[in-house]
């Protein structure tokens, strides 16, 4: 899922370190995020029964960003060059992340799409 924060921020569940630990022989039922997704006592052992179980409600709303680097100029075409001021921290419900090496260069080969960021809220005005 390209968008996992999305899914993460609106069930707490951590998409790729859940993957990561089904990868490492981990059962999905042993799994933190999936545990409390269902209910369950985060460190408990208990079989969950996928099938019948139910899990939380999400909460809130997210709203996702896609930050490019293109021409309009030239047809939105992807462009390079620098980024020359990018000033952003995370919170806990904004989230972002920029594929721009330390000197602010956009790589000339790279995607049009250089970050992404998140937005979450109770409502969905809140989020934006």
């Amino acid at each position: 899922q390209v968008e996992h924060p999305v899914t993460e921020m609106i069930t707490g569940v951590n998409l790729p370190a859940c993957q990561f630990q089904v990868s490492m022989g981990i059962a999905l039922h042993r799994i933190p995020d999936i545990r409390r997704l269902y209910n369950e006592d985060p460190w408990g052992d208990s079989k969950i029964d996928f099938d019948t179980a139910t899990q939380h409600t999400p909460k809130g709303h997210v709203i996702a960003a896609r930050i490019t680097a293109e021409d309009p100029e030239q047809g939105f075409q992807p462009t390079s060059g620098a980024v020359t001021e990018l000033n952003f921290r995370s919170t806990p419900d904004v989230w972002g992340y920029f594929s721009v090496d330390s000197s602010g260069r956009v790589h000339e080969y790279a995607d049009s799409q250089i970050g992404h960021l998140f937005g979450f809220g109770e409502t969905r005005d809140m989020a934006r």
